[in-house]
């Protein structure tokens, strides 16, 4: 009976703290203020009784004082900020605020008292006043703190079943202040710490155990560890991918705080935690970019770059505009893209750079040359392709018109306008390639390798590279998607590859190369190892918390169906032709050695793909493509949907 006396009496309790907890932030504010003057009141009035010897109350030329106590106070504890702080996050930091706003208090008390001359102050009340003020005004903030956090404990054993039960990987500051924001989540429970450090192992924080990964069999099955949450943000990509490593085996769901550089401006809390990228599954270093080479085409120049609201156009115009050019010119035919990239310009400290948004198709050459003459364009970065493989194998017309002539356009009006520098994107597709969205880029490169031995007004050079994370189309938003949808995960075939780079690493690179060359030539950027898609896509089963399912395991959780290579898809992707290469002076960047052909052979395969394109003759497109580009040896039959033949 008494058992249950005190289980209610905690209830009623906790449910108190709980009404607190529903008023608005500025009562609660108005609350802990009124607590203050009160506090104050009693403590002056206690510090009176202690030095007198005896219970002590004021007469009335000494009550107005000790009861204007909180005029003097409140102003200054609003001051240092003290209404500020969340109770139940305050820390031992909170306590010199308090200090230094009790000491500038306390001081003022006494010297308005003494100027004033009112009688019966001891010079003794002043230091007790001042002691007591300090354990009254902290303690009553610790208790506050205190109390929340029996209340969140109390409602998280309620709870507890309907938690995820969490291992913390790493026992630093980062995983201690995780430990702590989890405590009041009504989400996550914590059973305790992982950490590969001997000197921690076998320690306790905030009550919980710190194992070593050996023993993290037993933890999983005792404790029915739901999630493995790593909180080493120093730690480098590849520790990370180490540790992920060892963590797929297990039915655990894994997530990650982020790098020390996105936790900079504040704590850590449970929002921080995110699901695992795929920088994290493939432990890719980011190299240190040379900032010489990044400024060369760019500081104080005007810049244009083509297909701005696309993947690698977006993230150009981001980092050109830290560049310091003179001016940013967004070209771009998809009037959404152009807006978003615009209004994300706008938003960041661009050193009061001028950005222009224009309207336009790369396949309006009058428009391209005004646009140049007007502005005067020193460089131009030229992303705008239809790049989706399959996309444009049934739309070649316009992949050839856009992506070849479009291109053409570009490279020619840069001529008539002495544009000084032209930076192609190209592709690994465009190595011989099996489709026409890489037999297109191929064309292009020739384009301008064929342009830079007939003229020396413009510096023509190309950069060929495979996937970027995160682009539009990337396998790995599709792998999310379809696990959180329970499956089935799609893989065109078992034995596909592909390499993988950041969108930022790349476009790094990719402005270092546009410096390197005198015309012509066709870099290519170090993409690192390639991964089997399939690896990728057990990988990001396993580390969701769930099982594949397959003939070993049919009670698994997702199945992975191959549905075969979609029209021009290769197994692997390249990014030699032939095997040669020279180095430059980045190590993650080289110099193609291929062939090339010259404008007086090109220009008339060039004049008969127009023809072609114009009267929708996809015969004839097929065979100059194939002659055009050697090693192009298409997949498929000609299936443009406006084909009638």
């Amino acid at each position: 009976m008494d058992n249950i006396f005190e289980s209610d009496k905690k209830r009623w309790g906790f449910t108190l703290i709980r009404l607190l907890l529903l008023l608005s932030r500025f009562n609660r504010q108005l609350l802990m203020l009124l607590v203050d003057s009160v506090l104050l009141v009693l403590i002056l009035l206690f510090s009176f009784s202690i030095r007198l010897g005896y219970w002590y109350f004021p007469d009335i030329s000494l009550m107005w004082l000790i009861f204007c106590t909180p005029i003097i106070a409140i102003p200054i504890f609003i001051r240092f900020g003290l209404y500020r702080a969340v109770l139940r996050y305050i820390g031992i930091k909170a306590l010199w605020t308090i200090f230094y706003a009790v000491s500038l208090y306390s001081l003022l008390w006494g010297i308005a008292g003494f100027m004033i001359e009112v009688e019966g102050i001891p010079r003794s009340v002043i230091l007790i006043n001042w002691m007591l003020s300090l354990l009254g005004i902290s303690g009553v903030r610790f208790l506050a703190r205190f109390l929340l956090y029996k209340n969140a404990k109390f409602r998280n054993t309620i709870n507890y079943n309907n938690q995820s039960k969490v291992l913390v990987y790493g026992a630093g500051d980062a995983g201690v202040q995780l430990i702590s924001a989890l405590t009041y989540s009504s989400e996550f429970h914590p059973v305790g710490f992982i950490d590969d450090s001997e000197e921690l192992q076998g320690r306790h924080i905030s009550g919980l155990n710190i194992y070593s990964f050996d023993s993290i069999d037993s933890i999983i099955n005792k404790f029915k560890v739901d999630e493995v949450l790593i909180a080493i943000p120093s730690a480098s990509r590849s520790l990370k991918l180490a540790i992920i490593d060892r963590l797929e085996s297990y039915p655990v769901r894994v997530r990650t705080l982020p790098g020390v550089s996105e936790l900079a401006q504040g704590k850590i809390n449970i929002n921080d935690l995110r699901e695992l990228s795929i920088q994290d599954l493939l432990g890719r270093e980011s190299k240190v970019a040379n900032q010489e080479l990044l400024g060369t085409n760019i500081t104080n120049k005007i810049i244009l770059v083509t297909g701005a609201g696309g993947t690698i156009g977006s993230e150009l115009c981001r980092q050109i505009a830290f560049l310091k050019p003179k001016a940013l010119i967004l070209y771009e035919l998809n009037e959404l893209g152009l807006y978003t990239i615009e209004k994300e310009l706008l938003n960041i400290d661009l050193y009061s750079i001028d950005v222009y948004p224009i309207l336009g198709s790369i396949n309006n050459k009058s428009r391209l040359n005004s646009l140049l003459k007007r502005f005067d364009v020193d460089t131009i970065y030229h992303a705008a392709a239809y790049k989706h493989v399959p996309m444009v194998e049934v739309n070649n017309t316009e992949g050839v018109d856009n992506n070849i002539f479009g291109t053409l356009n570009c490279a020619q009006a840069a001529i008539d306008n002495d544009v000084k520098t032209f930076v192609l994107i190209s592709t690994d597709k465009a190595v011989r390639p099996t489709n026409t969205m890489g037999a297109t880029k191929r064309s292009a490169e020739l384009i301008l390798q064929a342009l830079s031995s007939i003229q020396s007004n413009t510096r023509f050079s190309a950069v060929r590279f495979g996937n970027v994370l995160g682009s539009s189309g990337s396998v790995i938003p599709l792998f999310k998607q379809q696990i959180e949808a329970g499956g089935p995960v799609t893989v065109t075939d078992k034995n596909i590859i592909r390499y993988f780079m950041t969108i930022k690493e790349a476009v790094e690179l990719v402005i270092q190369a546009g410096t390197m060359g005198i015309g012509g030539e066709v870099f290519l950027i170090d993409m690192g190892k390639p991964m089997l898609i399939q690896d990728l896509a057990e990988k990001m089963i396993r580390l969701s918390g769930l099982e594949i399912k397959d003939k070993s395991n049919p009670n698994g959780d997702i199945e992975i169906i191959y549905t075969g290579l979609r029209s021009g898809e290769k197994l692997y992707e390249e990014l030699l032709i032939d095997g040669n290469m020279t180095k430059t002076d980045n190590p993650l960047i080289m110099c193609a050695q291929e062939d090339m052909i010259s404008w007086k052979q090109l220009k008339p395969m060039l004049d008969g793909l127009r023809t072609a394109v114009d009267s929708n003759d996809h015969g004839k497109l097929r065979k100059l493509l194939i002659q055009l580009v050697p090693g192009f040896k298409p997949q498929c039959e000609i299936i443009d949907i406006l084909y009638k033949g």
